[in-house]
């Protein structure tokens, strides 16, 4: 996965605004400019919050209107990096369809590249803002004479393609904002774009929700006012339950079109003055004090690699407000090393306050830091009073300093050895980390030896990645041996939320050692994850995997509550005629297959990843996204959607002629394994992305005034990059230059980088 800075991002789409202003959009009382919308000066302020399509401008010279000529000021130099002008929408319309804890989302929406001379053209930037554990699933494009689709390969036909193919820019600019370039649209034209993805359903109280980014600026808003703009949303819930369904709030005016047992389904359109400015949120319930579940079977398709059936457990924890969760014995280990300094390891350490200021006086903690040594808060857990939290956070502040390697086993080991075993408590081990370490393997049998007793509780291992440094796939292998959960956070902004909400859903364990009667008849049953997690109050739990023979009618699910009775409950099975339970399961398979793939090096089993991901379009380690150029033709209807053109087909590939096609190669969008080499140098996480030299810094602070605003939107940034790759001498003359150009030949654009701003 390859994360570009987002603040860079949010710069080129401000410099881009600014360039804006040089569209002439006419006198005609029907016709207005797009409002620029007052923001915050924060690197947040132009990250996309709803799906958002940029003109990419290297050259502002081509910036006006397509239809009416504006005759403004010539503009010289060149925009590096290119100015990023948002595109006028058209149309948009969104479905949404719900399974169990996965929503399928499809976006489909016209634009108009509104900014740029009709004889001139420019590179087109998707950019796709997804929910809770967004996947990119495909992205279809057309355009007057040309289409595009997205397609995955295996990394081996990557490898004969990269010499016939171009790079192309596309990625995550953060971990669920997806962006892809589209190259050379002309000026004028209309594109029609479909994007597909699947996200996760949050589940607090009882109550299911899906949210899903709908927020567009006020700047997309076509200028015409006579411009018919329509608005449309679709949404289908299936619990799979067989039980009621409640509609609980929603954030558009849905209508009610369809209500079934378990099922329900919504539509919304409109036409509107302006889109919409807030979230599609939609929440729902299934009314029941007690938990409960099923299982979902599906026979695989004539295409699917893995010609085992398939099956889905889940379970639902109820809205039981009043039922007891674990006493916990939570012992905090956390990274010091060298690559967490500054605000990496003061964003983690208030991130551990927090989790502290949220135990109950009945739960014990202790802490453990680590680097190549382990520090530790206490020799054993202890109750978790005021006292004992406020010496906690002091000792942190005293002792949280970053340096030294990274040792996770060392660690690990002296966590198990500060458990009390206190009946009807749950030990919990959280691992705060940003390395690799080249033992992970052997690390993770080390932690199975210790969680070998499956009658009793044992520690529950919860693991929290910074940044990609990390392996995030033994990270998430020791969860799994510890029945826990994994998460992640890219950028240090999330280092806080992100832990906040993994420790609180390893703080409302209500189930626990759960087990699965009545398969030993099975000719092969493998379940992913192998060893089942924990039911907690605050997420439905699912297990699902494949199997051999004839699946038993009802089967039993065991498991121990926090008042230590037991919990039998049958679940009937039944096949999942409506619900595409592939497509549900995917990507949860193909990322615990990876784990399994990572751990035993198994070639066989990282080449049936590949295809599992290149049949359903979840993306994996193994497969890497190209972008397809076809024939164009797909009619832009009037609400936005895509009604023909290049498709890549449900199960079965596009032929692939690079002889005879054009293919772009999109940037690798896996996690990756780790970097131990960069954890070894104490590297912290994010500093493989590119600096500006330092000469170059110090030109952008000598040019921060008014006139050097204007530099960076047009007209001389390019010097900026060169100035880092010469000489004083050099330097001094070019700098000379450009004085010279302001004085005699910028003082209009300076008049219009500087308008509105405030002064200058």
């Amino acid at each position: 996965m390859v994360l570009f800075m987002a603040e860079d991002f949010s710069k080129s789409v401000e410099d881009g605004l600014k360039l804006a202003k040089r569209i002439y959009f006419g006198k005609d009382r029907s016709v207005t400019p797009p409002k620029t919308v007052a923001m915050d000066k924060t690197s947040k302020s132009y990250l996309p919050t709803a799906p958002m399509v940029y003109a990419v401008i290297s050259d502002p010279r081509i910036v006006d209107n397509p239809d009416i000529p504006s005759y403004q000021p010539h503009v010289y130099g060149r925009c590096d990096p290119p100015a990023l002008i948002p595109l006028q929408m058209n149309g948009i319309a969104l479905e949404v369809n719900t399974y169990l804890e996965t929503a399928f989302v499809t976006m489909s929406g016209s634009w108009r590249v509104h900014c740029v001379m009709g004889n001139h053209s420019c590179d087109c930037r998707l950019a796709v803002p997804m929910g809770e554990q967004g996947s990119i699933l495909g992205v279809e494009v057309d355009v007057p004479r040309k289409s595009y689709c997205t397609q995955l390969i295996t990394m081996e036909e990557s490898n004969d393609i990269e010499k016939t193919s171009r790079a192309g820019d596309g990625g995550f600019l953060k971990p669920h904002i997806f962006t892809l370039t589209i190259p050379q649209i002309d000026g004028g034209s209309n594109l029609s774009i479909k994007v597909k993805w699947s996200q996760k359903l949050s589940y607090h109280d009882g109550q299911i929700k899906v949210i899903v980014p709908f927020c567009f600026p006020e700047y997309v808003t076509p200028a015409a006012k006579k411009v018919s703009k329509k608005e449309k949303i679709e949404l289908n819930v299936n619990c799979g339950t067989g039980m009621e369904v409640l509609c609980n709030t929603s954030s558009h005016p849905l209508k009610e079109i369809r209500r079934q047992v378990g099922k329900l389904g919504f539509s919304y359109e409109a036409e509107v003055l302006a889109w919409s400015s807030v979230d599609f949120n939609f929440s729902f319930s299934v009314p029941s004090s007690q938990i409960h579940g099923g299982v979902l079977l599906q026979s695989p398709s004539v295409h699917d690699v893995d010609q085992r059936e398939m099956f889905c457990l889940y379970l639902f924890p109820g809205n039981h407000l009043t039922r007891k969760v674990f006493r916990k014995e939570v012992v905090f280990i956390v990274d010091i090393s060298g690559s967490m300094r500054g605000k990496l390891l003061e964003d983690t350490k208030n991130a551990v306050s927090a989790a502290l200021s949220k135990l109950d006086p009945k739960d014990s903690f202790s802490i453990i830091a680590f680097n190549g040594e382990i520090f530790i808060f206490s020799s054993s857990v202890q109750l978790a009073t005021t006292e004992a939290i406020e010496s906690a956070i002091q000792w942190m502040s005293i002792n949280f300093i970053a340096g030294g390697g990274t040792n996770i086993l060392l660690p690990l080991n002296k966590a198990m050895e500060l458990f009390s075993s206190s009946p009807g408590s749950i030990p919990i081990i959280f691992l705060i980390t940003d390395g690799s370490v080249e033992d992970e393997r052997h690390i993770c049998d080390v932690v199975k030896s210790h969680l070998t007793n499956e009658e009793s509780i044992h520690p529950r291992v919860y693991t929290f990645g910074i940044g990609l440094y990390c392996n995030h796939y033994f990270l998430k292998m020791l969860a799994m041996l510890g029945r826990g959960l994994h998460d992640a956070a890219f950028d240090a902004d999330s280092i806080g939320p992100r832990v906040e909400r993994l420790f609180t859903r390893a703080s409302s364990t209500i189930l626990a050692n759960i087990t699965i009667d009545a398969l030993e008849d099975l000719d092969d049953f493998e379940a992913y994850p192998s060893r089942m997690p924990d039911l907690l109050s605050e997420s439905v739990w699912t297990v699902s995997g494949r199997y051999k023979g004839n699946f038993p009618n009802t089967i039993q699910a065991r498991g121990i509550f926090a008042d230590l009775n037991n919990f039998v409950r049958d679940l009937n099975a039944h096949k999942a005629k409506e619900i595409p339970l592939d497509r549900v399961i995917a990507k949860h398979q193909i990322g615990w297959l990876t784990v399994q793939a990572w751990f035993s090096e198994n070639k066989q089993l990282e080449e049936k990843i590949a295809e599992m991901s290149r049949q359903t379009g979840v993306m994996s380690e193994y497969t890497q996204m190209i972008v397809l150029e076809g024939p164009g033709g797909t009619r832009v209807s009037e609400s936005g959607q895509l009604q023909e053109g290049l498709k890549a087909p449900e199960f079965q590939r596009l032929e692939i002629d690079p002889k005879v096609q054009k293919i772009i190669l999109v940037q690798k969008l896996g996690f990756g394994f780790g970097n131990v080499d960069a954890t070894a140098e104490n590297l912290p996480p994010g500093s493989e992305e590119v600096q500006l030299p330092e000469a170059a810094e110090i030109f952008v602070r000598a040019t921060s005034n008014c006139c050097g605003k204007m530099c960076g939107l047009c007209c001389c940034p390019c010097c900026i990059r060169l100035c880092g790759r010469m000489n004083d001498q050099c330097a001094l003359v070019l700098t000379q230059l450009c004085v010279a150009l302001a004085f005699f030949g910028c003082f209009s654009c300076a008049d219009l980088c500087c308008s509105g701003q405030g002064g200058g």
